[in-house]
């Protein structure tokens, strides 16, 4: 990766500002392309000769703004480029919608000293509410459920319930006591038939989300050369035919790729010689790199909520907390 980066300390630009604006140039003009993989704060620091303090604030301001994306244990990537203009077209509606409102604040005879005092305790209020869901994710396979559980911002206190789909088969009383007590049900579109069926009787609100590869990943097996033997280690066979499915859409092959759910570290032993790269679950990445040798690419495998699954999840999450809400003081009105 090219560092054309040049830190100006006589201009009294701030660093972090230098960095970043930087970085988002390369970024707009194709010199880094979506899904490669920055170098790492340390790394950018010491080629810079700024502090990784510095490098830190750039790049956290860019995974807010969309322009980055990073995943913990994985490193920080270039987003995809309609992501990046998404966000941008999103900021300026946003700026519409604002604007509106101040000039309906100011139609209706309010300060904007007001409006930002009204603004501010509406959202402090919306977190608050936000603080009291809980949401129960139902998958068919551990990986999805535990990346689910601690990964995805859903926004601040949201408490995800994971609930594997075999349990819940097999112990369907125990999993429907613990449905009863979430706000809303989670799943993915390849379960929402059973879920659904399911949850007849039950007056709990349903949403079915779309789980993608994250790009990296795909791009980095793609990259692997031809010839080169790969095998997978997960915890479950259904990630398993997943994984070989997405490879399979992105028409990468890889129907027979041999993989292992063993937890037992000589029969993981055993699998591991002779795989020039190994495609790992999510939690099973230093696992794996105690027991391998040098030269042997480990690729952790990450599904994701695509963007629109994920804002329609957040709009369920505060329109079901408000109607619970409702419905709660009306029958404290009543009583």
């Amino acid at each position: 990766m090219a560092l054309d980066i040049r830190i100006d300390r006589k201009s009294g630009v701030p660093l972090y500002l230098q960095v970043k604006r930087q970085i988002e140039h390369l970024i707009r003009t194709g010199v880094w392309e979506k899904g490669q993989k920055l170098p790492t704060e340390r790394d950018l620091s010491r080629a810079l000769g700024v502090s990784r303090n510095t490098v830190s604030m750039a790049y956290q301001e860019l995974v807010e703004e969309g322009i980055l994306f990073s995943h913990q244990g994985s490193g920080t990537y270039v987003a995809e480029a309609d992501d990046i203009f998404r966000r941008e077209g999103k900021k300026e509606r946003l700026l519409r919608i604002i604007d509106m409102c101040l000039e309906e604040t100011v139609n209706l005879g309010f300060t904007l000293d007001e409006f930002i005092s009204i603004a501010q305790a509406r959202a402090k209020e919306k977190k608050e509410l936000l603080r009291r869901v809980k949401v129960a994710f139902v998958e068919c396979n551990r990986e999805q459920l535990d990346y689910f559980a601690h990964e995805v911002e859903l926004g601040a206190g949201v408490s995800v319930v994971p609930i594997l789909i075999d349990d819940w088969r097999a112990r369907p009383a125990e999993v429907e006591r613990i449905i009863d007590e979430v706000d809303l049900v989670v799943t993915t579109f390849f379960h929402l038939e059973e879920v659904k069926e399911r949850m007849k009787g039950r007056d709990k609100e349903i949403l079915g989300i779309a789980l993608d590869p994250q790009l990296d990943t795909i791009v980095k097996i793609a990259r692997l050369p031809k010839g080169k033997k790969v095998g997978l280690v997960c915890l479950s066979q259904a990630f398993a035919e997943r994984v070989k499915k997405s490879l399979q859409n992105a028409g990468l092959g890889y129907g027979d790729l041999k993989y292992t759910t063993t937890r037992d570290e000589k029969e993981l032993q055993a699998f591991l010689p002779g795989l020039d790269a190994v495609i790992v679950s999510p939690g099973r990445k230093k696992e794996v790199e105690r027991l391998v040798g040098r030269g042997v690419e480990i690729i952790e495998f990450v599904y994701r909520p695509d963007a629109g699954s994920l804002s329609l999840l957040k709009t369920a999450l505060l329109e079901g907390r408000r109607r619970l809400v409702g419905q709660t003081n009306k029958e404290g009105r009543r009583q």
